[in-house]
């Protein structure tokens, strides 16, 4: 495919990717639905009527609205319609978009634009499923005899987080303060977090029809419910954590702050970067087995930007890595007659390889604190500083193209005062 808009070989946003995001300029604060292509925006609210295929004629208002959820809504073939005729109109060989007065009315620079949530996200969910990050700290808290619990291997282990501080790339996070017990066996204390911490993640979006209580999606209808990925960094508060987390699992450790890349990925430009499934041993239960393939050669790196304002790549890992697949974890999440809507938010969890170089925590990388990580600025870090800047990429490799989500970036400022 070739587009008429112009872009370098290595540009995250080839006519073969188009991901959607919300966004906003300085002249009109109106949120808009638009698809990124080169260094532009194609805003869709402007070409709407564009849309004139059988399954999205009539439809079109959703693509007029302030935030993806009714498009979500629509489902798999009115979604390949839409990117179909999206390519088309890029397309070089079609002059409708390049040709005035739509052309300068269709198209917004990236780097004047605010980009905002992508849905109104009424529920999030985060897993936990990467079986290296699992047995990491399986072995860092119980040993390795004991690295992984006895259901983790068959279900997908996952927590509901919190929809409400879930925040779009580049909105700053503060230290929060909670209960900590920095002596083993002392009574707690209370103040701000020691202990601060990312987490390397992936996450989709919900698509489909809502589904009524009760209802359950199998594993093998799964995929027509996810609408597309996100890169994610899951906040974390190591300290508050450890002494909060038993016995019902994370609560204030993970819910100050959740930061997603603005652009989501569909997973019509994924297909192409679709690998093996990752052996599951034992066999799953029947509303878990999936057939086609549902994992992806996505490259993911973690940096760290010192408050020098030097950046060091500390993690380089891979969503291959997962164990549990999106289409498994839906199948759980709904198996007890759960229902979702448009918009829900699911995530990976942490995901980290095989290496030590491709683990998706400070916790793993440096090893419960252990291990110290040197800094490009001569500085070394056990845990996260304030005014660190954690910025995440995540792209494919494609022959002659690259498909990439845009960064997921966070800054760690210091806790606010009471």
């Amino acid at each position: 495919m070739k587009s008429f808009i112009n872009y370098s070989p290595d540009c995250e946003f080839p006519i073969e990717n188009l991901p959607y995001g919300i966004f906003s300029t300085p002249n009109n604060p109106q949120r808009h639905i638009g698809v990124a292509i080169g260094e532009q925006i194609l805003d869709l609210f402007v070409i709407s009527h564009l849309f004139t295929g059988p399954l999205l004629s009539g439809k079109q208002d959703v693509l007029r609205q302030d935030c993806m959820n009714d498009f979500m809504s629509l489902g798999r073939p009115c979604w390949i319609e839409a990117r179909n005729t999206i390519q088309s109109l890029l397309s070089i060989d079609n002059k409708t978009l390049q040709e005035e007065p739509l052309k300068s009315k269709a198209f917004v620079k990236q780097e004047e634009v605010t980009m905002h949530l992508p849905a109104k996200i009424g529920d999030y969910t985060d897993f936990y499923s990467s079986i290296y990050h699992a047995t990491n700290v399986g072995i860092m808290f119980r040993g390795k005899e004991n690295a992984l619990m006895p259901n983790w291997k068959y279900l997908p282990v996952g927590y509901h987080g919190r929809a409400s501080s879930v925040v779009i790339s580049g909105t700053p996070i503060h230290r929060p303060r909670g209960q900590t017990v920095p002596v083993e066996g002392d009574p707690p204390v209370y103040g701000p977090s020691k202990l601060m911490d990312f987490e390397l993640e992936v996450a989709f979006f919900v698509g489909g029809p809502s589904t009524k209580l009760g209802e359950s999606i199998p594993a093998s209808k799964a995929y027509d419910h996810i609408f597309g990925m996100v890169l994610m960094n899951d906040w974390s508060a190591r300290d508050i954590q450890k002494w909060e987390y038993v016995p019902l699992g994370p609560f204030g450790a993970k819910n100050f702050g959740t930061t997603i890349s603005p652009w989501i990925v569909t997973m019509e430009a994924l297909e192409p970067f679709k690998v093996s499934n990752m052996v599951q041993d034992p066999k799953p239960f029947p509303y878990l087995h999936h057939d086609n393939l549902c994992n992806f050669d996505i490259k993911l790196e973690v940096d760290i930007k010192t408050p020098k304002g030097v950046i060091t790549t500390i993690s380089r890992s891979n969503y291959k890595y997962m164990y549990w697949t999106p289409q498994q974890q839906l199948a759980h999440h709904t198996v007890t007659g759960c229902n979702v809507n448009p918009g829900d938010l699911m995530a990976s969890g942490t995901i980290s390889g095989e290496t030590a170089d491709s683990y998706g925590s400070m916790l793993e990388l440096s090893w419960r604190g252990t291990m110290p990580i040197s800094m490009q600025d001569g500085t070394t870090r056990k845990f996260l500083q304030d005014n660190d800047e954690v910025i995440i990429h995540g792209y494919c490799i494609g022959k002659g193209y690259k498909i990439g989500f845009g960064q997921c970036v966070g800054k760690l400022l210091p806790v606010l005062a009471e």
